[in-house]
C-alpha cells in the first residue's frame, strides 16, 4: 500500500481493480453454488464421486501458489535465478493443472457422466470449466510475467514488484477458489 502525503495509506488503483474483479468472480461462483443446491433439492440428482484426478489437480494448484509466492519473495530479495526458476515452475504447474483437469473430465465421461446427462454432471463440468477459464487467464498473466523476467534486464523496481504481487494475488485467489469448489463438489452431494 502506498502512503499519501498526509500519511494515510491508499490502495494502488490496479490492486483495487483486481479486488473488485475478484469480488465479482466470487459472486458468480456463489450463484453457481446456489443454483447447484437448489437444483439438487429438486430431485433427479445422480450421485457420483469425483475422479481422484481432481484431488491431484487440487494439490497441483496449491503447489503453484507456493512456487509463485516463492518467486515473488525471491524477486523482492533480488535473487534472480530463484525468482526466474520458480516463475517457470509456476507456469509449468499451471499447465499441469489444466492437463489434469482435462483428464479428470475424460474420466468422468468414461463412467458415463457428461454434459447432456444428469444435471449433477453438467454442474460439475460448468463449475470446473468456468474455474478453468480463470486459470487460463492466470496462465496468460504468467506468460507476461515470464516475458518481463526473461525479456527485461533484471532490475528490481517497485513497479515490477507490484506487477508480480498482482499476479500472485490473482493466482492465490483462483487457488483458494478451486479448493473451496473441490471441497464443495466432493462433500456436498
Amino acid at each position: 500500500m502506498r502512503h499519501k502525503s498526509d500519511g494515510t495509506r491508499r490502495v494502488p488503483p490496479m490492486k483495487f481493480a483486481l479486488w473488485v474483479s475478484l469480488a465479482s468472480i466470487s459472486m458468480m461462483f456463489a450463484g453457481f453454488i446456489s443454483a447447484y443446491i437448489v437444483r439438487m433439492a429438486a430431485g433427479n440428482w445422480l450421485e457420483f464421486e469425483l475422479p481422484s484426478l481432481f484431488l491431484a489437480s487440487t494439490m497441483i494448484i496449491i503447489m503453484t501458489s507456493l512456487t509463485l509466492h516463492g518467486s515473488f519473495l525471491s524477486l523482492r530479495a533480488k535473487k534472480e535465478m530463484r525468482y526466474k526458476g520458480l516463475l517457470v515452475l509456476s507456469f509449468l504447474l499451471g499447465l499441469a493443472f489444466i492437463t489434469v483437469q482435462y483428464l479428470g473430465w475424460m474420466e468422468l465421461q468414461s463412467i458415463g457422466i457428461d454434459l447432456k446427462g444428469n444435471p449433477s454432471g453438467a454442474f460439475v463440468y460448468m463449475i470446473s470449466g468456468v474455474h478453468l477459464a480463470h486459470v487460463v487467464a492466470g496462465i496468460a498473466v504468467l506468460v507476461v510475467a515470464l516475458m518481463h523476467a526473461f525479456g527485461l534486464p533484471f532490475i528490481v523496481t517497485q513497479k515490477r514488484i507490484e506487477r508480480l504481487d498482482l499476479t500472485c494475488q490473482y493466482w492465490h485467489y483462483v487457488d483458494l477458489l478451486w479448493v473451496v469448489l473441490f471441497l464443495f463438489l466432493t462433500y456436498y452431494r
